[in-house]
């Protein structure tokens, strides 16, 4: 495994690019609106990593049956280091929205509209996929009483919020999607915390908007605020304010930026087992996001249009990869057979799925994911309408 441990994510991404490239205009494209290029070229790659995290999970797996970390610290910081970016992401992306519209006011139906129609119908699909392949692993078998089963589907369809419990007696139903849904809470904490941190900038925020705010995150932070997993969105928040400042900017468009994102990564790889729960580590990554935001596209690679195409898809490769890792070693080559793969064999299995990924998840962004977010003005307009109405059958 250790020479192939360096080749074959390389491969797996010159691969994944090459599909993306053959459905560039067909399915996806780049995208060409908004101002920070540069974190749209780079969330392909932060999703793709986290596929290649958990092919290393699922290598050891067959061998041993249990479910945890690779030795590879690698594909340990794949996996961590590209959620932990995703959630500066979402801190950079969202409070950028909040300053940019301190003096305008902010239109918070719009905001969580779209976070609603961004979100869910991928996940239901998922959803829906993840209750099929149970369905069909427990034909047969003792099945968990109905209430349980609702019970069950019911926290899964909470985005993992209330828990990610088995579903019919299947053992480790988590392991159909490999887990993923486990971020998605931290997310809708950080939405449910913005009408909060509004009012931090100044901003005139409706109260029981904020009451709700407050009451929402309260009841999320007895279980999600135990780590300091939510303090990753405060990188974002920091690369915000950096970002408006001229000569960072310029520094961070320059050569020698490129090469300190290089050294950062390199240091936080090759000295860290772990990213979560480490300080050190944790304040290079934030610096390293912070170049990226201020314009670092890292020797040219995330201003690619490519790139950008790639990052069109990463909200369905993060949903849908541990699906398909699971079909195609539980259905399509089995456990017995998977068991015995060498290192080599493993992944060329993983080299010949990667553009069926690419594929399906083209698919799913053209047919579920744009339009939905095509709908967000009009469910907007609707939402404010039947408030107005409302409000005038009260007044009558």
């Amino acid at each position: 495994m250790d020479t192939i441990i360096y080749l074959a994510p390389a491969v797996s991404v010159f691969m994944a690019l090459i599909a993306v490239l053959l459905i560039s205009g067909r399915l996806v494209a780049p995208v060409t609106h908004g101002r920070f290029y540069t974190i749209d070229g780079l969330r392909g790659y932060l999703a793709f990593f986290v596929f290649l995290h958990h092919c290393s999970i699922w290598y050891y797996y067959l061998k041993t049956g249990v479910w945890e970390l690779p030795p590879s610290r690698l594909f340990v910081h794949f996996g961590q280091v590209g959620v932990a970016l995703f959630f500066m992401i979402t801190g950079f992306l969202f409070f950028s929205k909040l300053l940019d519209d301190r003096k305008t006011g902010v239109d918070w139906v719009r905001i969580y509209v779209s976070r609603v129609l961004r979100l869910t119908p991928l996940y239901l699909f998922s959803m829906v996929i993840l209750l099929s392949i149970v369905v069909v692993v427990t034909w047969g078998e003792s099945a968990a009483p109905l209430t349980d089963n609702i019970v069950s589907v019911f926290k899964w369809l909470t985005f993992t919020i209330a828990g990610r419990p088995d579903i019919n007696g299947m053992h480790q139903t988590f392991l159909i999607n490999a887990g993923v849904a486990w971020s998605l809470p931290y997310e809708w904490m950080f939405y449910f915390a913005l009408p909060m941190i509004a009012v931090f900038t100044g901003m005139k925020v409706p109260k029981l908007l904020v009451l709700i705010s407050v009451v929402l995150v309260s009841l999320l932070g007895i279980r999600y605020f135990k780590d300091l997993l939510f303090m990753l969105f405060v990188g974002g928040i920091i690369a915000v304010l950096l970002v408006r400042v001229d000569r960072f900017k310029a520094f961070a468009v320059s050569g020698l930026a490129s090469v300190l994102v290089a050294l950062f990564l390199i240091v936080v790889i090759g000295f860290y087992d772990q990213l979560y729960g480490e300080f050190v580590p944790q304040l290079m990554l934030v610096a390293v996001f912070c170049l990226v935001a201020g314009g670092n596209t890292f020797f040219g690679v995330l201003k690619a249009k490519v790139s950008r195409s790639f990052g069109e898809l990463a909200y369905g490769i993060y949903l849908l990869h541990g699906i398909l890792l699971f079909v195609t070693f539980k259905f399509v080559i089995g456990y017995s057979v998977a068991k015995d793969l060498s290192p080599l064999q493993f992944w060329m299995v993983i080299f010949a799925i990667t553009p069926i990924l690419v594929v399906v998840c083209g698919f799913t962004f053209k047919l579920i994911e744009k339009p939905a977010m095509g709908y967000v003005g009009t469910v907007t307009e609707w939402i404010k309408l039947r408030s107005v109405q409302g409000r005038i059958a009260e007044q009558k």
